[in-house]
């Protein structure tokens, strides 16, 4: 099957590589598991083998799609969807497990809808993704470097990630100009609740937008009287975005859903 270019197609076919992936997700025959781009379905048949209670793929290719049918029959259910439509359609008596071997066109998009979901980690127990290493330095960042931003913050705010490690190109068809990475994404058991999740993803764009600029200017666009929540927050009005720290985005964001 020849990858398409038009839907980020990367087909992984390292079978050791595949194996670690498959590790991460500690799978039993108890567990219900979502693969996104499943492909040719090789990480699939890896999945199968641990015997989950459960397999659902989301293929948005109708040809790969028919094909995996071909391959599985009833082994699995596919849905034959781009996941951006229905990522939050997964609703089952227990957390689920996701894999996914990443479009890196929407991998951000993919993550962050996630993350946006009010019961996440009532519906999802771990997250096996792999980004572009770019990407996922971006998720890992902690503050004062120059990964950290929106998606570092959205990340931290709700979960807990670790690196598995770097996987090279050639392990991929066809072989990506970029190096990738493998993490497990972990929802936390608590976390600081918003009235919506939406609000803190368009603060943390405001200031992102301008990352060289001191903090000021964001604070004006979003307040009225911008000076005196920066002192009730305790914020120096001449930091650049990527000083703050995660909580501080929350406590802004707080302040900024009292006022809408």
């Amino acid at each position: 099957m020849k990858p398409k270019k038009s839907l980020g197609q990367n087909f992984l076919k390292d079978r050791s590589t595949i194996l670690k992936i498959v590790k991460c997700g500690e799978l039993t025959n108890n567990d219900i598991v979502l693969e996104i781009g499943p492909g040719t379905g090789i990480l699939t048949e890896e999945i199968l083998k641990k015997e989950p209670s459960h397999l659902i793929v989301v293929e948005k290719d109708k040809d790969l799609s028919s094909l995996l049918k071909k391959k599985f029959g009833n082994r699995i259910e596919i849905i034959n969807k781009d996941i951006l439509s229905c990522y939050n359609d997964f609703i089952f008596d227990k957390p689920i497990k996701v894999f996914g071997n990443l479009p890196y066109n929407i991998s951000t998009k993919i993550l962050i809808s996630f993350i946006k979901l009010k019961n996440l980690k009532d519906n999802f127990n771990k997250f096996i993704f792999i980004f572009q290493k770019e990407v996922a330095d971006r998720i890992l960042a902690d503050e004062n470097s120059s990964n950290y931003g929106r998606i570092s913050i959205m990340s931290a705010w709700k979960t807990r990630t670790i690196k598995i490690m770097d996987i090279s190109p050639n392990f991929f068809f066809p072989k990506p100009k970029v190096i990738s990475t493998l993490l497990v994404i972990n929802p936390k058991n608590s976390y600081e609740n918003l009235r919506n999740s939406k609000n803190l993803e368009h603060i943390t764009n405001i200031f992102f937008n301008q990352r060289r600029k001191m903090i000021k200017k964001p604070m004006k666009q979003l307040f009225q009287n911008y000076e005196l929540i920066a002192n009730e927050l305790k914020l120096d009005l001449n930091l650049r975005p990527q000083k703050l720290s995660v909580l501080q985005y929350i406590e802004i964001c707080k302040t900024y859903e009292k006022l809408i």
